[in-house]
């Protein structure tokens, strides 16, 4: 296992000094589930939701929150992303809604955590527009599913 690199030689928490690294093109592709009561799910799939359309805002959500990610999580590197897109797909048969964000540039560090806090806020968002209806939906599975670029190269979930 290799050493964690926020950390510098005296175990101190640290950015990583990343301008040796060549400028790549990486993308990074995460997913979030929100599961919910039958009845809210199809409340959100027929537009009825008296505060609109939430698959709508937690898509702006999540890009939003993929470009301030650096503001939100300590020793990210603020990037200039050059493409954000979150997919929210309903899935009646299991009563939940999936969340694919994906974040891409050409830059000298990952993507990784942007596109997973753009999938966390779009399903925070759905908690939030939905938590009056339903305050038992339950947010999970937040993964990576797929990261390339960089020196690591290409990664995939083995579960995806």
């Amino acid at each position: 296992m290799s050493r964690l690199t926020h950390l510098d030689a005296n175990g101190h928490a640290a950015m990583v000094d990343v301008s040796d690294k060549a400028v790549t093109t990486r993308q990074a592709t995460a997913r979030a589930e929100v599961r919910m009561l039958p009845e809210t799910l199809r409340l959100i799939c027929e537009g009825g939701h008296k505060k609109g359309d939430v698959l709508a805002v937690a898509r702006i959500a999540g890009i939003q929150a993929a470009k301030r990610t650096s503001d939100l999580i300590p020793l990210c590197h603020p990037l200039m992303l050059s493409k954000v897109s979150v997919e929210l797909t309903p899935d009646e048969a299991n009563h939940r809604v999936v969340i694919e964000a994906t974040c891409k540039l050409a830059g000298q560090t990952g993507v990784e955590m942007e596109a997973l806090t753009a999938a966390s806020v779009a399903a925070l968002t759905i908690y939030d527009m939905c938590k009056a209806v339903d305050k038992g939906m339950v947010i999970g599975e937040v993964k990576l599913l797929e990261k390339k670029g960089g020196k690591s190269g290409h990664w995939q979930a083995e579960d995806n």
